[in-house]
C-alpha cells in the first residue's frame, strides 16, 4: 500500500491563502488611503474655493460699506445745502416784509390811536398801545381786515389806565401778515419742505 505524505502541499496552499490574503489587505489598504486622499484633497480644494469665495464677498461687503457712507454723507451734505438754500430764499422773500409791515401799520392806524410795541413772530404780529376811545380799537381791527397785506386780527385785552393824569384804555391785539404768494413762491423754488420761520422781531 503507497502512503502520501500531503502534509508539504497542505503547508504550501497555507502560505499561498496567506500570501493571498495579505496582498489584498495591502491592496485594499491602499485603495482606503488613496480614496481618503483623493477625498481630502476634493474637500480641501472646495474648503479653498469657499474661503476665497468667502474673501471675496467680505472685499465687496466692505466695498459697499464704504459706498454707503459715502452715500450718507453725500446725502447729508445735500440736506444742509437744501436747508441753507431754503433760508437764504426765505430771507430774500421776507426781506422788504418789515417795509410793508410799517407801511401798512401808517396807513390801517387811527388818529387818536398809539403804539407802544411791535412785536413780530414768524407771521404773527402783536401790538400793544394806548388810546383815549375804544372805538378807535375797533376801526383799527376793522382796517386790518380790509388790508391787501394783515389779516385776522385778535384783540386780546384792553384795560383802562391812568398816563400823566389822564385816563386812557391800553389794548394788547393780534393779527398776521398775509404770505400766501411768498409761500408759494418759496415751494415752486424749493420744492416741497416745511417753511422757513423768521427770527423775531421787535420794534
Amino acid at each position: 500500500m503507497i502512503r502520501i505524505n500531503l502534509l508539504p502541499h497542505r503547508e504550501a496552499k497555507r502560505k499561498a491563502r496567506q500570501q493571498l490574503l495579505v496582498i489584498l489587505v495591502g491592496l485594499t489598504a491602499t485603495l482606503a488611503l488613496a480614496i481618503g486622499g483623493l477625498l481630502w484633497v476634493v474637500f480641501n480644494t472646495q474648503v479653498e474655493n469657499q474661503k476665497g469665495r468667502n474673501q471675496y464677498l467680505n472685499g465687496e461687503i466692505a466695498k459697499l460699506d464704504k459706498q454707503i457712507e459715502e452715500i450718507k454723507k453725500i446725502r447729508e451734505e445735500t440736506a444742509s445745502l437744501l436747508a441753507k438754500k431754503q433760508v437764504v430764499e426765505g430771507l430774500q422773500i421776507n426781506r422788504s416784509e418789515p417795509v410793508h409791515l410799517l407801511d401798512q401799520m401808517l396807513r390801517q392806524l387811527p388818529e387818536g390811536l398809539y403804539l407802544k410795541s411791535i412785536r413780530q413772530t414768524d407771521n404773527k404780529i402783536n401790538v400793544t398801545g394806548y388810546t383815549q376811545s375804544q372805538a378807535r380799537v375797533s376801526a383799527f381791527m376793522r382796517n386790518i381786515e380790509a388790508s391787501p397785506y394783515l389779516e385776522n386780527p385778535n384783540l386780546i385785552e384792553i384795560r383802562a389806565v391812568t398816563i400823566a393824569n389822564q385816563r386812557a384804555n391800553e389794548f394788547n391785539l393780534d393779527f398776521f401778515i398775509k404770505r400766501e404768494k411768498a409761500e408759494e413762491k418759496t415751494d415752486r423754488k424749493a420744492g416741497p419742505g416745511a417753511p422757513v420761520k423768521a427770527p423775531e422781531k421787535k420794534v
